[in-house]
């Protein structure tokens, strides 16, 4: 055999082979059911956003809990801060919980959002299929995502508002208390011996309260949007990511303050003199506490860092599901498409 017939052997050797790789990859892929496939490209795009806002989201939750040592600084000065004492780890503290609670929760979210959807298409027709069905079912998928993942948003959250220096390795004096938790399974066993199941949900009720309107809308506003959208249009990303970061930007703003309560109370037995052993009963007692003790400015301190942040996360995150969805040869989605089908 000359060489160049056994080069073309090769040749097709290799072709064989990556053809049968592709058809097995291909298989696989499309005997996943689809709900299954959006759980898988739900939780990839929430890591990539969240993992891509981190600094702004640790910056966010210093300002939130009015952190002993950034209770007058703005933004900037606070990363600063950070990167001073803690170096540009710090602005990662707390993102491992927050990454391990994203990918359930946004996995959750966009999975039960879709089932929810269907099922209210098709179980009550006489509601018709505007936006207003996205709200319905982007509230309680939401309330669902929140419901199985808070524990571990206690954890991310307690996390981050600890703030140490490391320049106290050197023997150059301490910048903040001591590190009280070490980790995601030391929180959350902390707490549950602490306080049994309702310490690990402690906030949960404003984080609902907040949630359901916020996803609701976010979802609501997205779709009234891209309706107003030309059809030649409607498939393009940047017009996806715009519509999502405007909707995103719109729902936090009217359910921002619920979400500074939120913070606060799961905070709240955590060592500062500000908080100490403060506690507020429910979502309203603790609007109220704050105007009356901390001025009504409070309920939206690290507002602006949250409108920083939530364009780059809703377009990254929009960006990843789209890619994901294609990847995973998820079909588009049919206005009448039953829950059967899409298993």
């Amino acid at each position: 055999m000359n060489p160049s017939q056994g080069s073309t052997l090769s040749a097709n050797v290799a072709g064989f082979v990556d053809g049968s790789s592709a058809k097995r990859e291909v298989s696989y892929i499309d005997n996943l059911p689809v709900y299954v496939k959006e759980l898988i490209a739900g939780g990839a795009a929430g890591a990539f956003a969240k993992t891509a806002v981190a600094p702004l989201e640790r910056t966010k939750i210093l300002l939130q809990t009015r952190t002993e040592g950034f209770r007058s600084l703005g933004v900037f000065q606070s990363m600063k801060k950070v990167v001073k004492h803690e170096g540009v780890r710090g602005f990662y503290k707390g993102n491992g919980a927050s990454v391990a609670r994203i990918i359930p929760y946004a996995a959750l979210h966009f999975m039960t959002y879709e089932q929810y959807r269907c099922w209210i298409l098709n179980n009550y027709p006489s509601l018709g299929t505007g936006p207003h069905i996205d709200l319905l079912a982007g509230s309680v998928a939401g309330g669902t995502a929140v419901l199985c993942t808070y524990p571990l948003d206690l954890a991310r959250t307690k996390l981050a508002y600890q703030v140490t220096d490391t320049r106290t390795r050197s023997g150059l004096g301490s910048y903040h208390t001591r590190p009280v938790y070490n980790g995601i399974k030391d929180v959350l066993t902390s707490v549950y011996k602490a306080g049994g199941v309702r310490a690990l949900y402690r906030g949960v009720g404003p984080t609902l309260t907040g949630i359901l309107p916020y996803a609701g809308l976010k979802f609501y506003i997205y779709e009234k949007l891209k309706s107003h959208v030309p059809e030649e249009h409607q498939r393009s990303i940047v017009m996806r990511l715009s519509c999502g970061a405007l909707a995103g930007l719109l729902g936090q703003t009217f359910t921002y303050p619920l979400d500074v309560v939120r913070r606060q109370m799961q905070v709240g037995d955590m060592p500062s003199s500000l908080h100490g052993q403060v506690r507020f009963r429910n979502s309203i007692e603790g609007l109220t506490m704050i105007v009356r003790n901390q001025g009504w400015r409070q309920l939206f301190a690290g507002l602006s860092i949250n409108y920083i942040k939530i364009v780059p996360s809703v377009a990254i995150g929009f960006a990843a599901y789209d890619s994901m969805k294609l990847w995973l040869r998820i079909p588009p989605r049919q206005k009448t498409q039953s829950i059967s089908s899409a298993a």
